[in-house]
């Protein structure tokens, strides 16, 4: 008999395929409609390079998940606002889409962030582990998609970085919801981390397509909402858990974000203009290849999510 974890398995893998085998196809066209990225300041490519990936990873998440509602009939009441999630994360990658094709200006992205957080948040995308009173449960939900969202754009600064951070973030989350029973939390997780890793051999360690915006605000929304879901942290566990482990899981984008905005608020910059201070620029300023360096720091996640795992 085939167990839920089998069944999230096989979704994992079936988004991997799907990714990447609909990658070409993006990236075909997003250089025919020039969503590419140019060479420039701070950037080592010295050619165009496409930004699909964010659209191959949605491809494959949403062909998936809608490939095991129809094989498994899917009938049992939802134990996530599965809907709110996939429309949040349509409307992410759409407004990262944006970005890359305008380069939108700083405030007008970061509204379009906001409203997506307040929407997905209303319809049912609730950080209430240890917020009880329902305004603060709002509150601390939208900032926390916020934060997240934008640690994931801040690490994606180097070929495979952003996407690996997902798979290994997504696949903890996964493996949790499995041992926790929560198997439609897992098939997201499990669904979300094979579409990520079904992009990575078109990212690393040689780059033919960048996740870009839309990539990077896809899967920093999805991570978001997925490591906040009550069914991953057990009541019987301490009153801490559930507010270290969902940290712990994404604790290196975390502190790469707190890091780096520290570092230009100390210069007098505004903290949402790039530069080389990210923890995988440090490595390789210290010796490290960029492929190495990346290698580093998925480890470091891998760290993180095991203590997130022992609690």
């Amino acid at each position: 008999m085939t167990s839920p974890l089998h069944i999230c398995l096989l979704l994992g893998l079936a988004a991997a395929l799907v990714t990447a085998l609909v990658l070409p196809i993006w990236r075909n066209w997003s250089q025919r409609v020039g969503l590419v990225d140019d060479p420039g300041h701070r950037k080592i490519h010295d050619q165009p390079v496409s930004l699909a990936g964010g659209l191959a990873v949605l491809t494959g998440l949403l062909l998936s998940l809608f490939t095991a509602w129809l094989a498994f009939k899917l009938s049992a009441p939802p134990a996530i606002p599965l809907a709110a999630i996939l429309s949040g994360a349509v409307a992410m990658t759409l407004l990262g889409l944006l970005d890359d094709k305008f380069e939108l200006r700083p405030l007008i992205k970061f509204t379009g962030q906001l409203l997506i957080a307040t929407a997905a948040t209303a319809a049912g995308v609730r950080l209430s582990l240890f917020v009880a009173h329902p305004v603060l449960s709002y509150a601390a939900t939208i900032l926390w998609i916020l934060t997240v969202i934008n640690a994931f754009n801040f690490m994606d600064n180097m070929n495979g970085l952003c996407a690996g951070l997902s798979v290994i973030a997504a696949t903890f989350a996964g493996v949790l919801a499995v041992l926790h029973g929560q198997h439609q939390i897992a098939a997201l997780a499990f669904a979300v981390g094979g579409a990520a890793l079904g992009f990575l051999p078109g990212n690393y360690p040689r780059a033919t397509v960048f996740l870009g915006d839309a990539g990077s605000h896809l899967l920093g929304f999805l991570l978001a909402v997925l490591v906040i879901q009550p069914g991953l942290w057990s009541s019987a566990h301490s009153s801490t858990t559930p507010v270290l482990g969902p940290i712990l899981l994404l604790s290196v984008p975390l502190l790469d974000l707190v890091w780096v905005t520290l570092i230009r608020t100390r210069k007098g910059r505004p903290f949402y203009i790039g530069d080389n201070n990210h923890l995988s620029h440090r490595l390789v300023r210290r010796g490290f290849s960029r492929a190495t360096a990346v290698a580093f720091i998925w480890v470091l996640a891998v760290l993180g999510g095991s203590l997130a795992f022992l609690l």
